[in-house]
């Protein structure tokens, strides 16, 4: 029996509740996979185009108060979790097994004082065209950058993950034979202020956060699925490299040369980096498709 952390990609799950409940189901095939064989799984999940979506909801509407940043993470936590419960259940009643899912509201608690706060970088909501993404910044005063070849979107701060404070109830879960889903599009960042938490505008990377989940649960497998088959090195060029199986320390010297973006696979990257510095772990890196056979390290990118 083994532990795994499963990293979901917001991207990956489509743009719309309908086709986020169809991508599910292949996921939910491939995790009862993992259950039937006896592994424990906390499972975690992207939320960038969902939390945007609903920030941008609230602020156009002319009848509904705004709502702040924090609120919208947990809303994007909530009907997420319902997606991926409800596919699971689905899928374990198809296959006998008897097994509890349950979705836990998280919060991440980060440094107040991380100069990320200073330096917006993490991409929410929809792409938009360069044309599109000067005319929001004029109106709305967000930052917009350019997503890795895919177009603009808006940056928010991303500070670092340093404690998850629900991670007792979530060991509690897991070592009840539990399966969970946790901090959702990274957890809802919150800082101590006068021993107390507070909530703040700032959007976790989710794989920065899977991997101090891993890291507090002590899991076996830090797996990420995503949009893309692989890790490449000069990704969507002629000159493009397909890593297959790869040691951590040929991926460090990677990163260090620039091969990834920062707005997508870099973060992937340092996150299966952070967890590695256990040399017993395995981690992969592998397309939302593809989960049944990387589970089995039969697909994407393997590190080690």
């Amino acid at each position: 029996m083994a532990k795994y952390v499963v990293s979901l990609g917001g991207n990956a799950l489509g743009n719309n509740p309908s086709e986020q409940k169809q991508a599910l189901i292949k996921v939910a095939e491939a995790i009862t996979g993992l259950i039937m064989d006896g592994n424990e799984v906390a499972i975690v999940h992207g939320n960038g185009p969902q939390v945007g979506m609903i920030n941008l909801a609230f602020e156009t509407s002319k009848e509904t108060p705004n709502m702040p940043f924090p609120e919208c993470g947990a809303m994007s936590e909530g009907y997420i979790g319902y997606h991926i419960q409800n596919a699971l259940y689905n899928s374990f009643k198809l296959n006998n097994i008897n097994k509890t899912v349950a979705t836990i509201i998280t919060q991440v608690q980060v440094d107040p004082c991380d100069p990320l706060f200073l330096h917006p970088s993490k991409p929410i909501g929809s792409f938009y065209t360069k044309e599109q993404a000067e005319q929001i910044n004029k109106e709305k005063g967000y930052i917009m950058k350019e997503d890795a070849g895919r177009g603009y979107r808006r940056v928010v701060p991303s500070p670092l993950p340093i404690d998850i404070i629900e991670k007792e109830s979530i060991k509690t879960l897991l070592d009840n034979g539990q399966v969970v889903i946790c901090a959702g599009g990274g957890g809802i960042p919150v800082i101590k202020q006068d021993n107390k938490l507070e909530g703040v505008a700032a959007v976790i990377d989710k794989d920065y956060a899977s991997a101090k989940l891993a890291e507090l649960i002590d899991a076996d497998y830090l797996v990420i699925l995503t949009a893309v088959n692989n890790v490449c090195l000069n990704y969507k060029q002629e000159s493009e490299v397909v890593l297959k199986d790869v040691k951590k320390a040929d991926l460090a010297k990677y990163l260090e040369e620039g091969h990834f973006a920062k707005g997508s696979m870099y973060p992937k990257v340092q996150a299966v980096l952070n967890f590695l510095k256990d040399n017993s772990k395995t981690a992969v890196i592998a397309s939302l498709d593809n989960a049944k056979d990387a589970f089995k390290l039969k697909a994407g990118t393997i590190i080690k």
